[in-house]
């Protein structure tokens, strides 16, 4: 039997108010500890390139244009120019209008092309809406599809409609993989973060993801261990990997290089991977560039010597 056809049959409000509380304390301790962790030269050379690995660099704003996509798309492919050693970017990340473009610019490439979808970023459409927003992305080549999930609705209780929408929505993205973005920030509490990361990989989520970048609170440690946690337990319980995608604030090397850390000693190898863990960017790809040029040729590139995004 499936998780999602398990919970199915039993009170899902139950099985979400029974996970065991988070200790508040406990959780943001071990976060600060192995944010203090050292990573030296050589594996700070590896740890650089994983995480340009997992990057979904992203561009959500009203004033996109397919240009500014293709330049994007030409930076996923190819983030240094000037050294073909350079791997390329796990995804791409556009709004679903411009996913016909970004298709095209990424033909090939082994990118992978994300959409976000659902009434991004407020999750606030009615749910036919919210399938055929999801629906079109995919028909346009998006390979990956990162949903919103009513905040409202869960925050009121009403679990069985955000579990019904993920599941649906799931079943909408047909091959596409699909991210669940909590949008933690706004959910108050971690005893919630957890609960929602339960409920998401209950209906089916692929991967979950903290944020939509357009709250004041973002990805933070503290939060992503949470959900670390959640799916080495999920894994435990269920058989099933789940994915992890951290997004929102995290704008340096030094910051990337802590939640690494942070997956290696939570949830260990299985996750240090682009399949597994994504950093969702826009200007992080840059600062993880310049360090990597400084690892290479003992110099700092300036901030200009990148294109900015």
């Amino acid at each position: 039997m499936t998780a999602t056809a398990s919970v199915r049959s039993s009170d899902l409000r139950s099985f979400l108010r029974g996970l065991p509380g988070v200790d508040k304390v406990g959780i943001e301790a071990r976060a600060a500890a192995l944010g203090t962790r050292s990573v030296k030269t050589s594996a700070k050379a590896q740890a650089i390139d994983l995480a340009i690995r997992m990057v979904d660099l992203t561009t959500l704003e009203g004033a996109d244009t397919p240009g500014k996509v293709r330049a994007l798309c030409a930076k996923g492919r190819r983030p240094d120019p000037a050294d073909p050693g350079c791997p390329p970017v796990a995804a791409i990340c556009v709004y679903p209008a411009m996913v016909p473009v970004a298709s095209a610019a990424l033909a090939g490439s082994g990118v992978r092309l994300a959409s976000v979808a659902t009434a991004f970023p407020s999750g606030q459409a009615p749910l036919d809406v919210k399938l055929a927003d999801t629906r079109s992305a995919v028909e346009a080549g998006a390979d990956e599809i990162d949903m919103v999930i009513s905040r409202g609705a869960f925050l009121a209780g009403d679990y069985d409609r955000v579990f019904d929408e993920i599941v649906a929505v799931k079943e909408a993205c047909g091959s596409a993989h699909l991210k669940v973005i909590l949008e933690t920030g706004e959910l108050a509490t971690y005893d919630n973060v957890r609960r929602a990361s339960w409920l998401a990989m209950l209906a089916g989520a692929d991967f979950i993801k903290t944020s939509t970048g357009k709250v004041a609170v973002n990805a933070t440690l503290p939060i992503t261990l949470v959900m670390l946690e959640a799916v080495r337990d999920f894994r435990d319980r269920h058989g099933r990997q789940v994915g992890v995608k951290p997004a929102g604030g995290i704008k340096n090397t030094k910051d990337a290089v802590k939640y690494l850390v942070m997956i290696n000693e939570t949830v260990g190898d299985d996750w240090l991977s682009p399949d597994w863990f994504r950093f969702g960017a826009s200007s992080l790809l840059n600062d993880l560039l310049m360090q990597r040029t400084k690892l290479t040729t003992g110099h700092y590139a300036g901030p200009d010597y990148f294109t900015l995004d």
